[in-house]
Parts: structure tokens; C-alpha cells; sequence
């Protein structure tokens, strides 16, 4: 999902994650409004429209060990897995990792 809105504009972006159909495209949203956001009340003179993905990556994040109970008294341990969402938006025309950042 990260692939698809990588180096697109961000209102193309949304765009993107709103019509694709899977589970992560409504958390990836949410982040990158978030970036947006950030961009927009951090630099005054930011045009929204004109703002791109610059970065976007997602790293492994912790793991909430938990056991779940099996046949015959015993217990089988499994791992929920976490994620760290990083989009970064900057300006189309510097390019740079210069709006805004959240994770």
C-alpha cells in the first residue's frame, strides 16, 4: 500500500487509499491527513494542493505476546504484531523533506 502512494501528490494519494480495498488504506489515511496537517500549521506560506509524498515507509514495530488456549489443557503462544507508518509530505517543487513529518 506505502508503494502506491509513494512520490504522488497528497490529494491523489487520498484519493488512492480511499478506493483501494484493503484492511491498512484506512490507517495509512489517517496518517498521511495527519502529515497535511502538520505541514499546513507548522510552515505558513505551504500550499496544500501542491504538496507531495515525499517519504513513506513502514518499520516493525512491537510485538504484544499473548496465548491462546489449545485442545487438552495446553496453550499455544502467538505474537500480535504493530507497525510505525512514516509519511513525510514536502513541496512539489523543492521536493525535500522540508512540510511535515508524523509517525
Amino acid at each position: 500500500m506505502i508503494d502506491l502512494i509513494r512520490g504522488q501528490k497528497a490529494g491523489d494519494a487520498i484519493n488512492i487509499l480511499r478506493t483501494t480495498n484493503k484492511r491498512v488504506a484506512p490507517s495509512i489515511e489517517k496518517v498521511l491527513r495527519s502529515a497535511i496537517a502538520n505541514a499546513e500549521n507548522r510552515h505558513n506560506d505551504v500550499d496544500v494542493d501542491k504538496l507531495m509524498v515525499t517519504e513513506a515507509y513502514v518499520n516493525e514495530g512491537p510485538r504484544m505476546k499473548r496465548v491462546r488456549p489449545a485442545p487438552m489443557g495446553r496453550a499455544f503462544r502467538y505474537q500480535r504484531r504493530m507497525a510505525h507508518i512514516i509519511v513525510q509530505v514536502g513541496d512539489v517543487k523543492v521536493g525535500a523533506k522540508q512540510a511535515g513529518e508524523t509517525n
